[in-house]
């Protein structure tokens, strides 16, 4: 049984190694992804003009007449002293060629009290990788590696690193057993007396600092992922909820427990060169999501409004213009409503719902750290570093080993050798 483990655990290791290596630096990173892309890009983020802001509506209707390639998607509406107002835009279609527009942006930034432009960008753009969009790039990189897309399917970077975290999630029960000491053979007497397990699995949790570089490694790989194991496992495991999430782990979750869909999870979404054309317009899918949180007593204003235009629905989330991502990263308040007659389709209530939606909330915050602060973001920063570290160990102890087997099986192919045959 534990040879067999050995091999799984090497195999699998060696698969998943080189793209843990990769999220694991990017996710130390984009841990602090607003604070660095602030850092650098405060020519984007930043607005020092004083006044009465503008109304955000029609701020986005002057980017939609500046630029009649694109329609606007995401409209921030909570204003705050010093800080841009940043537009998501979509591509609209070519009537021409009933394929989308190229623009070369899906960001503008907007100064909300004089309405000026204050820049655009490609938000996750693969090249040229520039200060604007270097932040963004990390973060797709992150999830789906930039993968592009074939067979008219965008999403194969995000299965494959799916994949790997699923495969991760398991290795991780495989690594934690092949840490405990075997059973012992061998005489057993006051000759040698034979030590308690956990006496044994001691030694697993310590590092070895002055034994040379591969007793160096190996301490690093096992006691680090030790004294790491569980937030290795819910990294893992909340990687590929996040990933694998309409595919596999939505779909289980309901099998096992009561799951409320929220209407992306009932609507097959549409090609994007067929978007569903909205018949309420902004304004008034605002009115009606203000009148039904008004209703259920919802005491935060208006913060961000969405239209999916794959899906035909609007997002009004509710909240404080301080409030970036709600109650321990899990988002806002926000109802969901038709675009086509306005109807209230769902809502959504941080840590509210049956025990299956809360734990389905929390797989962001948690896999971010967002759940516990900034403890948490920089616990998940530093796991980042972890992560990145077993990944180099667990190839470096591989290629140590295969290189001891390769000289031992010639050293002894060469002592089998018949030394007559040398003089032949």
């Amino acid at each position: 049984m534990r040879s067999l483990l050995v091999l799984v655990h090497r195999w699998s290791g060696l698969f998943i190694a080189g793209f843990l290596f990769i999220s694991g630096l990017t996710g130390a990173v984009i841990s602090w992804d607003h604070e660095l892309d602030g850092w650098l890009n405060p020519h984007l983020t930043e607005a020092h003009s004083v006044g009465p802001a503008l109304p955000p509506l029609e701020l986005a209707r002057q980017i939609e007449a500046r630029h009649p390639t694109v329609q606007v998607g995401f409209v921030p509406l909570a204003v705050e002293p010093g800080h841009s107002l940043a537009f998501g835009v979509e591509p609209r279609v070519d009537p021409a060629t009933g394929e989308l527009f190229h623009p070369g942006f899906n960001q503008v930034f907007v100064d909300p009290v004089t309405g000026a432009e204050l820049g655009r960008r490609e938000w996750g753009a693969v090249w040229p990788i520039q200060k604007d969009n270097f932040i963004s790039f990390l973060y797709v990189l992150h999830y789906s590696l930039h993968m592009p897309a074939f067979w008219g399917i965008d999403r194969w970077g995000v299965w494959l690193l799916g994949v790997v975290a699923l495969v991760w999630t398991v290795d991780c029960f495989t690594g934690f057993y092949l840490t405990l000491p075997p059973a012992k053979t061998g005489p057993v007497g006051p000759a040698a007396p034979r030590k308690a397990w956990w006496q044994r699995w001691k030694l697993a949790w310590k590092v070895r600092w002055k034994n040379g570089a591969y007793k160096l490694n190996f301490d690093l790989h096992r006691a680090g992922s030790l004294w790491t194991w569980a937030l290795l496992f819910i990294v893992a495991f909340t990687a590929f909820s996040l990933n694998l999430y309409r595919e596999v782990f939505f779909p289980v979750m309901s099998l096992v427990s009561n799951v409320t869909p929220s209407p992306f999870d009932t609507r097959q979404p549409r090609p994007e060169n067929q978007p569903l054309v909205p018949q309420l317009g902004y304004a008034q899918a605002l009115d009606a999501a203000r009148l039904e949180a008004n209703q259920r007593g919802w005491a935060e204003p208006t913060g961000s409004v969405f239209y999916a235009r794959s899906f035909g629905i609007y997002g009004v989330a509710f909240f404080q213009p301080e409030d970036d991502h709600g109650a321990g990263g899990v988002g806002h308040r926000t109802l969901y409503l038709d675009g086509q007659d306005g109807r209230i389709l769902g809502e959504r209530e941080p840590w509210k719902g049956t025990a299956a939606d809360i734990f389905v909330q929390a797989q962001f915050p948690l896999h971010s750290g967002r759940i516990l602060g900034l403890p948490g973001r920089i616990l998940i920063s530093l796991m980042g570093l972890v992560v990145a570290m077993l990944s180099v160990t667990g190839v470096y102890i591989w290629l140590k080993k295969r290189r001891a087997r390769v000289k031992a099986g010639a050293t002894a192919a060469v002592r089998s050798y018949p030394a007559s045959t040398a003089y032949k």
